[in-house]
């Protein structure tokens, strides 16, 4: 008995859930490592201990989501080779290279440099103990950009030749991987909103405390800084995005038609719909409210231009593929799925530029107003979760877009799936899985949760006392 389930459903289901649930903290610790880092620079550089407490403080949530990070990104590798054994097959020597330099150069770097840092508050100078931390930073960026440039060639292969023996793609130039222009539109892009997660969840618990007011002064500056953060990162995802987007155009429209909506030719000038009723079995918009010209300044910076919709693009793609895939290949994208996931996105980054700009002047020195300010604390305090949507949503855009393919135009998601696999492993797995990633998140709440009610007192009275460990034993409990 199978429910209705079908072996590529519950495959592609538990895809989505380790990626989703991965990606949750990967842009945490990678953002996060930047804050404290930053923090740690400030004390170097002012010689003020609060600084450096701070950076000890906000670097115990950051292991907290390496930790995670780590476990979750093990599950993601795992399921690779059990439920997604053709992909692997087809993909393996194009996907190894970026992967085995990931793991052996990136997380070594990030694994070593974390243990000097987390250990050496006493045993090296501070200028050099700042250096540990700035070098874990940048290990986890190098991590994300080998990650990156294996899903960029799944978007765009490029450098790479089909073997007509075995049919496996085969890489005939690393060069080319590397230089992938889908790599160095998505990495910034990736990079800045990873930098605005580890941001706003460091305003938001601060704000939480600040509700609360606890420590006023050290979570006053935490929120500085993070805002500081915030606002340049948003910025750059803005830009970033922008020049991505435009990249798609080109590269992937179907991908692009989806997020705005579009079933037939926009015309020119090109409308942008802010929200839109679809009828996804009949290809076509129901009803719409649309703003005129904005399509056009967000795709050609113009006020004139025609874009492609899905219907126009089924059509050329079936002209195309129909020989290698056969005429019953549908290339229609979940639509409403990109299409609200894009704006999910877009609200998320007028919200962090608006939201910080407004807490660096509620928050700038000489007043209490922040304090004054509960109603728009609360807004900070929300805004911790907020980053995880924006980036989920932009996921959802990247990985669904790609459909039908797992690797743009050269392997289909029906064709990557084990052929070994049961309904009933599947459905097993997906389980374990679920109730794993839910024991995880929750620790992960937890002992953060626990941490900022215990607040930095620890480390504060530590200073006038004997040199102490903010990772020993005690660290994240009420004792």
């Amino acid at each position: 008995m199978n429910f209705g389930l079908s072996i590529l459903s519950l495959a592609r289901f538990q895809f989505a859930m380790t990626t989703v649930f991965h990606f949750f903290f990967v842009p945490l610790s990678i953002g996060l490592a930047l804050i404290v880092a930053i923090m740690e620079t400030i004390y170097v550089v002012k010689k003020d201990q609060l600084y450096k407490h701070m950076a000890q403080f906000w670097g115990r949530i950051f292991l907290l989501s390496f930790a995670v990070g780590v476990v979750t990104g093990i599950i993601q590798e795992f399921q690779f080779g059990m439920n997604w054994s053709d992909y692997s097959r087809f993909m393996g020597d194009i996907f190894g290279a970026p992967l085995a330099i990931e793991a052996l150069v990136a997380f070594f770097m990030e694994s070593t440099f974390i243990g000097l840092w987390m250990f050496g508050w006493d045993r090296f100078s501070a200028g050099i103990h700042c250096a540990f931390i700035w070098l874990t930073s940048i290990g986890t960026m190098i991590s994300a950009m080998w990650i990156l440039a294996a899903n960029s060639f799944m978007q765009n292969p490029v450098g790479f030749m089909i073997n007509a023996k075995t049919g496996r793609a085969q890489m005939t130039s690393f060069g080319a991987v590397v230089k992938n222009p889908q790599l160095w539109y998505e990495l910034p892009h990736v990079l800045f909103g990873a930098f605005v997660t580890g941001a706003f969840v460091v305003a938001g618990m601060s704000a939480f405390a600040l509700l609360k007011k606890r420590n006023i002064d050290f979570f006053r500056k935490s929120v500085k800084v993070s805002l500081i953060v915030g606002l340049v990162a948003t910025i750059g995802v803005v830009g970033m995005g922008d020049l991505q987007t435009r990249y798609i155009i080109k590269e992937q429209p179907m991908k692009f038609a989806a997020t705005e909506g579009l079933y037939e030719d926009s015309g020119s000038p090109a409308a942008w719909s802010i929200i839109e009723s679809q009828n996804t079995k009949k290809h076509k918009s129901n009803w719409s409210i649309d703003v005129p010209y904005v399509l056009d300044i967000l795709s050609y910076h113009k006020l004139s231009g025609n874009v492609k919709g899905q219907n126009t693009l089924n059509k050329e793609l079936h002209a195309k593929y129909d020989k290698k895939f056969g005429k019953d290949m549908n290339y229609y994208v979940p639509a409403r799925t990109l299409f609200w996931s894009f704006r999910v996105m877009a609200i998320s980054g007028g919200l962090f530029a608006l939201i910080a700009i407004i807490g660096l002047f509620f928050n700038r020195a000489g007043t209490d107003l922040i304090m004054r300010q509960r109603w728009f604390l609360w807004v900070l305090a929300i805004c911790t979760f907020l980053p995880f949507a924006a980036n989920t949503a932009g996921w959802f855009i990247t990985e669904l877009g790609r459909y039908p393919w797992v690797v743009y135009g050269l392997l289909t998601i029906a064709d990557a799936v084990s052929p070994n696999v049961s309904v009933a492993s599947l459905l097993t797995s997906n389980i374990v899985y679920f109730c794993l990633f839910s024991g995880l998140g929750i620790v992960m709440i937890v002992l953060s949760r626990r941490a900022l009610r215990q607040g930095p007192d620890d480390l504060l009275k530590a200073a006038d006392d004997a040199p102490y460990d903010p990772y020993g034993k005690g660290a994240f409990s009420h004792e």
